[in-house]
């Protein structure tokens, strides 16, 4: 299903309500939510909001017994009161719940994802036997929750079982960088596995996926100052490949690089007050604008821009920058002590 800029859309697994702001590409979308947190969204998890979920009906054959509907996947298990508090999360973790039959066996396994974090990702997961894919899913997973993504077969175990998981951070702006997993699911380590998972508070067969969602630079920056910490990473490096030395004027642009613009207009302008909002706007992106374009000539690393909160017109419009921008990874508008959520930062392709 195809959305345009300003539908209202529902989140088919939560209920959750947006307005879709921007489309990304590949099948993904912006969605500002009701609560003011603008997300990334995949299209196959969004439905108009004014839609009703579908019913599923039984089909009456005359002459012959009526068929039931087939059954529903079980849904998400309500939350249930902890055995145990989580002191450090291992991050994002795939459960096989197994259902067992009146004779004591498993019949099958639920497949749960499990984020024993505060982080928030989107996430794809794929399920392969004998290197075909069976079915995939792609959804959000909130912090500190499960997530049903279908079930295993008993006797699928010796089929070359393989489930493919990549993951994103949530961030205020964007995403983070991809974080991906694989796992081949042999019998003999599966059954070895048989432990108290997380949250579903119950005995499954539990695997690692993606072990740490708070990278080395959110732990780095959470310790230091901004401004150090950007200076810091964006050494400037005075050779190229080869080892020799880059022209001598780049060399001194390179040194003099701050990686900290700061976009509040009193610093760029003079008696900003004779100024209009939109007058001021346009300003802040110029700079912006030939800023980023001398970072990538430069080839620097990483930076930060400073904007502010107010209403966050000109944090969106930067963002919408950083998404056309084939040169950047990824960008992040994070929680750090001194700016707050007053700044972005911009990591580029190296």
């Amino acid at each position: 299903m195809l959305f345009a800029i300003g539908t209202r859309v529902r989140f088919i697994h939560s209920n959750d309500e947006g307005v879709v702001t921007a489309l990304l590409g590949d099948g993904m979308v912006n969605v500002l939510l009701d609560d003011n947190l603008e997300i990334p969204a995949f299209l196959d998890d969004l439905m108009r909001a004014d839609e009703a979920f579908p019913k599923v009906k039984a089909k009456i054959v005359p002459g012959k017994q009526e068929k039931p509907a087939p059954a529903p996947i079980a849904p998400e298990r309500p939350a249930a009161e902890s055995q145990y508090t989580i002191i450090k999360g291992a991050g994002i973790q795939v459960a096989f719940d197994p259902v067992i039959k009146s004779d004591a066996n498993a019949e099958k396994y639920l497949i749960y994802l499990i984020n024993d974090t505060n982080f928030d990702v989107l996430f794809s997961y794929g399920l392969s036997l004998n290197n075909h894919l069976k079915y995939q899913h792609n959804g959000k997973l909130n912090g500190m929750s499960t997530y049903l993504v279908g079930e295993l077969q008993f006797d699928d175990l010796n089929d070359s079982s393989e489930v493919d998981l990549q993951c994103w951070r949530i961030l205020t702006d964007g995403t983070g960088p991809r974080m991906h997993k694989n796992l081949k699911i042999k019998p003999k380590q599966f059954f070895k596995r048989l432990v108290t998972a997380p949250l579903l508070n119950k005995p499954v067969h539990l695997f690692r996926a993606i072990e740490n969602l708070k990278d080395a630079v959110t732990r780095q920056m959470e310790e230091e100052d901004l401004r150090a910490y950007t200076k810091r990473k964006a050494k400037p490096v005075f050779s190229d490949d080869s080892g020799k030395l880059v022209d001598p004027h780049e060399v001194k642009e390179l040194a003099e690089f701050i990686p900290e613009l700061d976009l509040h207009i009193e610093q760029l302008v003079e008696n900003p007050q004779k100024l209009s909002n939109a007058e001021i706007l346009h300003i802040q992106l110029r700079h912006f604008d030939a800023y980023i374009d001398k970072a990538l000539r430069l080839g620097i690393k990483r930076v930060f821009v400073i904007h502010g909160v107010g209403k966050g017109r000109l944090r969106d419009a930067i963002a919408t920058r950083l998404l056309r921008l084939p040169e950047v990874d990824t960008f992040r508008n994070e929680f750090h002590p001194r700016y707050g959520y007053g700044a972005t930062e911009v990591i580029f392709l190296g």
